[in-house]
């Protein structure tokens, strides 16, 4: 029988955006979810939307198909929403997987932990620095230029371009909660962290070794591509999550 895997997207995105990589994983004998996190995608109500609301709509998306032996996989965002739900379910997760994923302290929040570089490159080009909430409780998507060049400057700019506009703003509450990670960090869960070699996202050594090595024991499997990989890599990355999850 094929693995199960609960794929968890990252800011901006919704369970879309594992598509591609899901048709991957469906053709080798897998099974893969993407459930969209509360708040995220398009049309939904973000203002007041907290990080607990996000890991509480993957927690009833298990219970609600029933999944047991998990491998739950994070993408950028997603790797705090992770490290929640496998505090919450840790008899249902077999493994956790970060792809180029944050990883959090014990009582850190999202904004803690983003690079003032990161920040500025989310600048509309009136210079303004963005700010953490808006008027309608959300951070608005990158511009374009940083999502081409920063994000997934390894594919075509019709794929680029594409992704983009289905891109969606974020709920700011989310990157301002304060996490409770105590019992995380003592879990005996397995963990898998992989990085992408040419990920310009954040600044150089921001997600490995700087979060990746936060996960204490883990297995490291590298790729080349963008922070972007699950649109411009679809095929490679779905190898390298079962690779992941293997024990050697």
């Amino acid at each position: 029988m094929g693995e199960t895997f609960v794929l968890i997207h990252g800011t901006w995105h919704g369970g879309w955006a594992w598509d591609a990589v899901i048709r991957e994983l469906s053709g080798k004998g897998h099974r893969a979810h993407a459930p969209t996190l509360a708040g995220h995608g398009p049309g939904v109500a973000r203002q007041g939307i907290t990080h607990q609301d996000c890991v509480a709509s993957v927690v009833a998306y298990i219970d609600q198909q029933g999944l047991g032996d998990v491998i739950l996989v994070g993408h950028s965002f997603g790797g705090t929403v992770v490290q929640k739900v496998a505090e919450l379910l840790p008899g249902r997760i077999r493994r956790t997987v970060f792809l180029d994923a944050l990883v959090l302290k014990d009582s850190e929040r999202v904004f803690d932990v983003l690079p003032d570089a990161f920040l500025a490159t989310l600048a509309p080009k009136d210079g303004n620095r963005p700010i953490a909430e808006d008027q309608e409780g959300t951070m608005q998507i990158p511009p374009w230029e940083t999502w081409r060049d920063n994000f997934i400057q390894d594919a075509p700019e019709s794929l680029a371009r594409s992704t983009w506009e289905q891109l969606s703003p974020e709920p700011s509450q989310v990157n301002l909660d304060t996490l409770d990670l105590k019992y995380f960090h003592s879990l005996t869960i397995p963990r898998s962290f992989i990085y992408c070699r040419q990920d310009k996202a954040m600044p150089s050594g921001f997600f490995h070794p700087g979060m990746s090595s936060r996960l204490g024991a883990f297995k490291l499997v590298e790729m080349d591509g963008s922070h972007e990989v699950m649109f411009s890599r679809p095929a490679e990355l779905a190898a390298k999550i079962i690779e992941a999850c293997r024990d050697r």
